[in-house]
C-alpha cells in the first residue's frame, strides 16, 4: 500500500486528536498522552482514510490469518465511526470477496423493545474484528469482546486506531486475540 494515505491519516490525528502533556485517564491512571480519536474519526476526511487504511490492514493482516472473518464492530461509541469505515471500503473492493457487516456494541442492554446489548448487522457464529479506537488498559475492548462472545460471536481479532502501548495489548492478546493497530505511541512518537 502507498503510505501516503498512512502518512496524512496520523497528519489528523496529530492535527485534531493527539496531545502531549499531563493527563488523568478514563482508567484513572495519569499519563503524559492524551488521544481523542473521536475528533478524527468524525471528520469526513480522517473517516475516510481510516476506512482506506483499516480495510488495507484488514486484507493484509487480518484475513490472510482469519478468511472467514464476516463482521466488524466494537463498544460504541468509539469504536462506531472506525467500523463504519472499514465496513464501507470493504464494500468497494471489487478483488477482495470479502464485504464486512458493522454493529455496535451498547454499555448496556436496552431496556425496552427487544432489549438487544449489539445492534446492527451481527449474528451468533460470526468471526469478528473487535474494534476500538484507543487502547489502554484494554478495559473497553475486553467489555466488547466479552458482550460479544455472550451473544454468540467468536472475536478473532482486535483492530485499534491507537495503542498507546500502556498494557491494553498484553490484556487483550491474553485472552488469545491478536491486536493489530494502526498506530502505535512508538509508530508515532518514535522512543521518546
Amino acid at each position: 500500500m502507498n503510505d501516503a494515505p498512512k502518512q496524512e491519516l496520523l497528519d489528523i490525528l496529530l492535527a485534531k486528536s493527539i496531545r502531549t502533556g499531563h493527563f488523568v485517564l478514563a482508567s484513572g491512571k495519569e499519563s503524559d498522552l492524551y488521544c481523542d480519536c473521536r475528533v478524527t474519526a468524525f471528520d469526513a476526511r480522517g473517516a475516510n482514510l481510516i476506512g482506506q487504511v483499516g480495510w488495507e490492514l484488514v486484507k493484509k493482516d487480518i484475513l490472510a490469518q482469519f478468511p472467514n472473518v464476516s463482521s466488524i464492530g466494537g463498544m460504541t461509541m468509539g469504536a462506531d465511526p472506525i467500523s463504519l469505515a472499514i465496513g464501507m471500503y470493504s464494500s468497494l473492493d471489487q478483488t477482495c470477496g470479502t464485504t464486512l457487516n458493522v454493529f455496535t456494541v451498547r454499555k448496556e442492554a436496552k431496556d425496552h423493545g427487544r432489549g438487544k446489548r449489539i445492534e446492527g448487522n451481527f449474528e451468533s457464529g460470526q468471526e469478528i474484528i473487535v474494534v476500538d479506537d484507543v487502547i489502554t488498559t484494554g478495559g473497553s475492548t475486553l467489555k466488547a469482546i466479552d458482550a460479544i462472545e455472550t451473544e454468540g460471536g467468536k472475536v478473532v481479532a482486535a483492530l485499534v486506531l491507537v495503542d498507546r502501548e500502556e498494557g491494553g495489548r498484553e490484556a487483550i492478546e491474553a485472552r488469545d486475540i491478536p491486536v493489530f493497530p494502526l498506530f502505535t505511541r512508538q509508530s508515532i512518537f518514535g522512543s521518546r
